[in-house]
């Protein structure tokens, strides 16, 4: 085969709800049985996963033409090891791409939106048919990228993980978390569902969520307006130098104080803190719960500005 390059490209694809359901009952019959009684659309289903199959294969075929290609499913992410000059594809919704390019390093990233009627695609510039065009010019260094900063968890026994989102240090399950909270000088004991660390990528997310929380709290508490909305909440650059940080529902007692819950980490000013869960405590991130560190009693987390970034092509 006459390819444009020998280059590798890894396919990045993901199980669809219908995939799922499969997996679940075993059949696509009593998965069908299971939706419907409850009054669910399983045609719903049914269209998507047409729809995705039919944007994989179509990806696949235009992909084999112009390098050699690797097709791996995202559950295998964590233990897959990407070349220093692969190109990587990633077809699904914005979730895959902040998943996948949390293990890249300076790899540059193509976002594939394959049904633009359900998928906003904020990470997803590209549709299947884009790939023809934005491949070569890819392969070929000739596209523009645009630099995401991640986060970086490390632990006291070596381990660590990235987050190109955010990172949640807390409970596995509903419960309440605790640790001690190091902020530049600042020290702080806490008893609270966990911690947020935002990037600038994340800063549309589960951090405008927090802050809309609040807002609306305390807009409740007042019984009037502040006038602040959405539209104000802070909205960082992607390439921002630094990550912000909030604890959700801190609960004062006479051990645990509620002062230090939001700020800001950068090259100057550190953020580590100390488990005292027993048990069930874990660091995770970009809401990818299967890929997770323990941080129970005696780990400590320094967190920081990752010594890598995402490379996203525009």
């Amino acid at each position: 085969m006459d390819r444009l390059t020998e280059s590798k490209i890894v396919l990045i694809v993901r199980e669809t709800r219908l995939e799922e359901l499969k997996a679940r009952f075993n059949t696509v019959s009593q998965a069908r049985f299971y939706v419907e009684q409850l009054g669910g659309d399983f045609s719903d289903y049914e269209r998507e996963d047409a729809v995705y199959r039919q944007a994989v294969g179509e990806a696949s075929q235009l992909l084999t033409q112009l390098g050699r290609l690797q097709v791996v499913h995202r559950s295998f992410l964590p233990n897959f090891i990407f070349g220093p000059g692969d190109v990587v594809v990633a077809v699904g919704q914005d979730g895959l791409v902040a998943n996948t390019l949390k293990y890249l390093d300076g790899q540059p990233l193509i976002g594939v939106n394959p049904d633009p009627s359900r998928y906003d695609g904020k990470l997803l510039p590209f549709f299947v048919r884009d790939l023809a065009k934005v491949a070569p010019e890819v392969l070929r260094q000739k596209r523009p990228l645009k630099a995401a900063t991640m986060a970086k968890a490390s632990l006291n026994d070596g381990q660590f993980l990235y987050a190109v989102n955010d990172l949640f240090i807390g409970p596995k399950s509903h419960g309440s978390a605790r640790y001690t909270l190091h902020h530049g000088e600042k020290k702080e004991r806490h008893s609270s569902s966990g911690v947020i660390v935002s990037t600038g990528m994340g800063s549309t997310g589960w951090f405008s969520s927090l802050l809309a929380g609040a807002q609306g709290l305390m807009a409740g508490i007042s019984q009037a307006d502040s006038g602040v909305s959405r539209a104000n909440f802070p909205k960082l650059a992607w390439d921002s130098p630094y990550l912000v940080f909030t604890v959700r529902e801190p609960f004062p007692s006479q051990t645990t104080t509620t002062e230090l819950v939001f700020g800001k980490v950068d090259q100057t000013t550190s953020l580590a803190i100390e488990s005292h869960m027993p048990e069930r405590g874990v660091i995770f991130s970009d809401g990818f719960e299967s890929d997770f560190l323990e941080f129970n009693s005696g780990t400590k987390a320094e967190i920081t500005v990752a010594d890598r970034r995402g490379m996203l092509v525009i």
